[in-house]
């Protein structure tokens, strides 16, 4: 297959790209076929070097330079070996309206805004640099800043204060009833405001940030089995399940390593 794109300079074929902060994340790379799968958070998808294939919710295929994906919507792309670019939006920053302005000529079709980035340049750029993990979070940073989000998403403080308990310590198992009387609320009413605010429920968010962080603890030389452990997975099986379930491929075409 003829590629879209040139190598950057000095490097014959550019690694995948990871970088993981709290409230965002983002990846850069070749993939090819993911499978049907759902994000717990907004996501913004843009084909590096030209379109590629997308399909919502079992829908039709359809050709999209760019996507914002609604955290819980079930969709898969083809990017037959060409790099995409995924950035990923935690609660307490932004929701996908967040984003709305990154994208030009967008239209919205089954809850997907679909248009072509105004933020190419950058994703592009941090793809192709060896040295991009240097300035990443600059980098991303001002993406955000041009969407208009200088400052937090106002949440309802109680959910704010869930997101962060549930960002603290993954391996551990904090009870349903606990985390409803720290905000003072019925765990039926606790589950019912978290899922509506975020969109999706709480064990699931609480997966997506285990998932995070092992990916982080990959991105920075911990083997697969080492960042499954530390993330509270059970095993590096454990982990490539919910990864697989997550993104819609094995870990490895990530760009995350095994053991």
């Amino acid at each position: 297959m003829t590629r879209l794109y040139e190598s950057a300079a000095g490097q014959q074929d550019p690694r995948p790209l990871w970088h993981v902060e709290p409230d965002r994340a983002f990846f850069a790379g070749p993939l090819g076929h993911n499978v049907p799968h759902r994000h717990a958070t907004p996501v913004l998808l843009t084909g590096l070097y030209g379109a590629f294939r997308l399909r919502v919710e079992g829908g039709d295929w359809r050709l999209a330079h760019a996507a914002m994906i609604p955290a819980s919507t079930s969709y898969e792309f083809d990017m037959g070996g060409e790099p995409l670019s995924v950035l990923y939006l935690e609660p307490d920053l932004a929701g996908l309206e967040a984003l709305a302005p990154i994208l030009q000529e967008a239209s919205a079709e089954d809850g997907v805004i679909i248009g072509r980035p105004a933020t190419l340049e950058v994703f592009r750029e941090l793809f192709e640099s060896p040295e991009s993990h240097r300035w990443a979070h600059l980098a991303l940073s001002d993406v955000v800043s041009y969407a208009g989000r200088n400052s937090l998403t106002e949440i309802d403080p109680r959910i704010a204060t869930l997101v962060r308990r549930l960002s603290e310590d993954l391996t551990e198992q904090i009870p349903a009833e606990s985390l409803a009387a720290e905000v003072g609320l019925s765990v039926s009413r606790m589950q019912h405001l978290f899922t509506e605010t975020v969109g999706v429920p709480m064990r699931r968010y609480r997966t997506w940030r285990r998932l995070r962080s092992a990916i982080s603890e990959a991105a920075n030389g911990s083997s697969g089995t080492e960042a499954a452990h530390a993330a509270g997975f059970f095993d590096q099986a454990h982990f490539g399940h919910a990864f697989r379930k997550a993104f819609g491929a094995p870990p490895r075409l990530a760009g995350v390593r095994g053991s």
